[in-house]
């Protein structure tokens, strides 16, 4: 094996295909049908080694989270994952680890229905690119500038396990109680099923990729209002707690748990009459879903404590640069 067509005829070259799939490989590009009632959301990241995943990755976990950073994106629209292309850039042609990253990342395209339709291999440091495609009714689309002043602000599981699991890996901590931390960097959950059905009661939510600080504030930028936030609603893991308590003297860090990314949970908005149904959705799928505060009409996003102060969070989310 020396060159890119053998690498893709063996390592990624799958049988399974959608039915609107014309054409996956042969041609200089991809073709699918798409259906008027449909629209089509693209999105695509990059994740380099030694930036978005340690270097001692293993390749199951580079290939699981390579596509469900970008199923988390698709999540966010009220999207139905569809299809996806591949770059790949590696330092040599190693077969144990394209192996190892082809059968997860197989496995998850099953998982999801999605078809590889395309991409490219190359010679160099090693980095990943996925596109991914969806589908999702014209009607439903979730969208960053649709949060309204009293809606309430939700968010999925828990937040700030990633940036601790890090944390966890850089300092060689060896505890089995931040396993469940460090699971979370390395294998994210997009929440693909619960949020197309979250299309039904909500107009507006953003993936928590750069933290919540930073991703809410898009919302509140796109939509031009403000939000309150309890931090005592923050939802945080008992994992995340054990580490404060052991190795931050009993301190939680809210910067760390808010503004340094990773997470991959959904954070949307919703009126107070759909309470009862974001409720019931969230039991459906096994999911933990807080209510954090409210959209405001002013033009900033205020975290109030325990005791009803004010608190400043400093740090404004990962820098891509």
């Amino acid at each position: 094996m020396n060159n890119e067509f053998d690498i893709i005829k063996k390592y990624f070259t799958f049988s399974d295909s959608r039915d609107d799939v014309l054409i996956a490989s042969g041609d200089d590009c991809a073709s699918v049908m798409v259906s008027e009632d449909k629209q089509l959301l693209i999105t695509v990241d990059t994740l380099i080694s030694g930036t978005h995943f340690p270097e001692n990755t293993r390749p199951e976990d580079i290939a699981y989270k390579s596509i469900m950073v970008n199923l988390s994106d698709l999540a966010a629209m009220g999207a139905t994952p569809a299809w996806l292309t591949l770059a790949i850039t590696l330092p040599e042609i190693d077969e144990d680890w394209l192996s190892r990253f082809s059968i997860t990342f197989a496995e998850i395209l099953k998982r999801f229905n999605l078809s590889l339709i395309g991409g490219d291999t190359t010679k160099g440091a090693l980095s990943i690119t996925v596109q991914a495609m969806g589908l999702c009714d014209k009607a439903k689309v979730l969208k960053r500038d649709s949060a309204e002043p009293g809606d309430k602000i939700y968010v999925t599981g828990n937040l700030g396990d990633a940036a601790i699991g890090l944390r966890a890996i850089l300092d060689h901590l060896n505890d089995d109680a931040l396993q469940s931390c460090v699971s979370r960097i390395n294998r994210p959950e997009a929440r693909v099923l619960f949020a197309q059905e979250l299309t039904s009661c909500s107009k507006c939510a953003i993936d928590i990729s750069d933290g919540l600080v930073a991703d809410l504030g898009h919302i509140l930028d796109a939509s031009h209002c403000g939000a309150k936030i309890l931090l005592s609603n923050i939802p945080v893991s008992p994992g995340a707690r054990y580490y404060f308590d052991k190795y931050n003297e009993a301190k939680t860090d809210w910067s760390m748990l808010l503004t340094q990314g990773d997470d991959y949970e959904l954070c949307f908005t919703a009126s107070s009459e759909h309470d009862s149904f974001i409720s019931e959705l969230a039991g459906k799928h096994g999911l933990l879903v807080s209510c954090i505060g409210e959209i405001t009409g002013s033009d900033a996003m205020e975290f109030i404590n325990r005791n009803g102060e004010t608190e400043v969070i400093t740090g404004t989310g990962f820098k891509h640069f």
